[in-house]
């Protein structure tokens, strides 16, 4: 499965509303875990079976927590079972799809 998701506190107290150390605590979990993982400028995506991603969800989730009063997460999942290397083989298929219409123009 791939899972896609955002999490990050409020009521932190800042006055420039930054985010980016409690960003930085649950993204180093993340890769901490040794599971395929991309992190972009709005989500981190990562990929592998129900149980080890959630968990690693939830400790993202806790590792944010100290910095601030409440916590969000935003969550998105892709489940295809028997399926693996998707964090990468969509975007390659994709790819492939804007290559081949291009050449087709």
């Amino acid at each position: 499965m791939l899972v896609a998701f955002s999490v990050a506190p409020s009521g932190t107290g800042r006055a420039d509303g930054s985010v980016h150390d409690a960003v930085a605590a649950a993204v180093r979990v993340v890769r901490e875990s040794g599971l395929p993982h991309r992190t972009t400028s709005m989500f981190t995506e990562i990929e592998g079976e129900w149980d080890e991603v959630f968990d690693v969800v939830k400790r993202a989730t806790d590792a944010v927590m100290p910095f601030g009063s409440r916590v969000s997460l935003v969550l998105k999942a892709d489940i295809r079972p028997g399926w693996t290397g998707e964090l990468d083989g969509k975007i390659e298929r994709l790819e492939r799809a804007l290559d081949d219409s291009a050449s087709a123009d």
